[in-house]
């Protein structure tokens, strides 16, 4: 694509930077047909394509945001299935993020939705605070209906997706979980914002399984929210700030005792953590320990992967459809490691149509972006039972919480059904459900 930024411009490292994204397509379209808002609403503008040509025109003028640009930059998922498809390596994650920025300081929000957003950025990334939300939505869920006849869709979508009963906490940070056995490596767990508070038995299924099979866990003091929620709102201070933190906390922790690798369950969260080399490469402080933390990140999936799991006495025999988060599947291109795991562990995998498509989650896109968030559940929910699945099993929290909102099938993460073939308790999710448990492995020679 040509562009026309005068030099003065292209001096700003990230204007450059978008600009060479820019250049590198070619018109081809073939994101058009994998882009979950292009397909539903067929608006060119909806599609990448159509975002990159806005973008493009916004940034070269220097100019402020419109309503035009900012509407459907925001109807943008980061689901971030363009880059999988096309065929010129366009790296439009960066671009729609830089964008999303230029929006946040240029452009003024009608009130509600800055107060929504400004809700969301300061609640969502502290436990604290967002456990205590949940309480109050808990208390308001039946109040759903009247916010969306007020006009009040964001707000009762929280209602909606709000937990009828939160989990108790879990353990306090600087916690280390010792290896069954030899010890056969160390690793950092990332708690991150949203799972300890609503899917705390997710971590407690990866530090078991993980202990396990000889491998140490340690919760380093300091870490939090990886950042991603605030990223994808524009706010570049908060994110930066958030991964700064983050990257003290690690860094402390492998020129102590040592890191073979910083494991994430929650897909979302890797996708952001992988990128914290770009995120600050500007940065002389810490480009070069972004770069070294980022390198040892993994999905607890991709790291799975590679231990030697004991396959079950008994396959469980059940049948999983596996959801591939976007930030897994598109974001860290992580599709094979999830199913072998799955089905090296007794389960039988189905595969879902149209599985390249977003459910809707996509961050706080799922509150925001209510109705365009409904359309892709019920579109995911619909292919999910075409398969007939006892389970539903995915790599990503948000994805957990949107499909659970959508159909009777049990949602469980993958990493709990993982714990629970080789010696684990049954997943919470699976509490109350006619399902016969699968034999618990022998332990293994350590």
């Amino acid at each position: 694509m040509q562009t026309s930024f005068s030099l003065a411009q292209l001096a700003d490292p990230n204007l450059a930077e978008s600009e060479k994204i820019l250049r590198a397509c070619v018109h081809c379209g073939f994101c058009t047909a994998t882009c979950p808002t292009y397909v539903l609403l067929g608006d060119e503008r909806d599609s990448p394509r159509g975002r990159i040509y806005l973008i493009k025109t916004m940034l070269e003028r220097d100019a402020p945001a419109t309503p035009d640009v900012v509407t459907h930059v925001d109807r943008c998922l980061s689901c971030l299935s363009c880059m999988t498809t096309c065929p010129s390596g366009v790296h439009y994650m960066h671009l729609v993020d830089h964008a999303r920025i230029h929006i946040e300081r240029t452009y003024r929000r009608p009130l509600l939705n800055r107060m929504l957003r400004a809700v969301l950025a300061a609640v969502i990334p502290n436990n604290r605070r967002f456990r205590t939300a949940l309480k109050l939505a808990g208390f308001a869920k039946p109040l759903a209906p009247l916010f969306a006849w007020l006009g009040l869709k964001p707000v009762a979508a929280m209602l909606r997706l709000a937990p009828a009963r939160l989990p108790a906490p879990v353990t306090a940070e600087n916690v280390v979980f010792p290896a069954v056995g030899r010890r056969r490596g160390r690793v950092a767990l990332m708690a991150g914002c949203v799972t300890p508070v609503i899917a705390p038995s997710v971590q407690e299924a990866a530090i078991r399984v993980l202990t396990r099979h000889g491998i140490e866990v340690v919760l380093p003091q300091g870490q939090g929210c990886c950042g991603g929620v605030v990223h994808h709102m524009g706010r570049e201070h908060d994110a930066l700030a958030a991964v700064r933190r983050n990257l003290d906390a690690w860094i402390a922790e492998a020129d102590g005792k040592g890191l073979d690798a910083i494991l994430i369950t929650a897909s979302g969260c890797g996708t952001t953590v992988k990128d914290y080399g770009f995120m600050l490469r500007n940065d002389p402080a810490f480009a070069g320990k972004a770069q070294r933390m980022s390198a040892l990140a993994k999905d607890i999936s991709e790291y799975l992967a590679g231990l030697d799991l004991p396959r079950p006495a008994t396959a469980p025999g059940l049948v999983v459809a596996y959801h591939g988060a976007c930030s897994l599947q598109h974001g860290q291109k992580i599709t094979r490691e999830p199913r072998e795991l799955l089905s090296r562990t007794g389960f039988v995998v189905k595969e879902v149509p149209e599985g390249h498509l977003c459910c809707g989650s996509a961050g706080t896109y799922n509150m925001l972006e209510d109705d365009i968030a409904k359309r892709l559940l019920a579109r995911k929910v619909a292919n999910i039972e075409k398969v007939r699945p006892d389970l539903i099993a995915a790599g990503n929290v948000g994805c957990l919480t949107q499909i659970a909102a959508g159909t009777a099938i049990p949602v469980v993460h993958l990493v709990e059904l993982v714990d629970w073939a080789t010696g684990g308790p049954k997943p919470p999710a699976l509490n109350g459900v006619s399902i016969v448990a699968p034999a618990r492995a022998a332990e293994p020679v350590l």
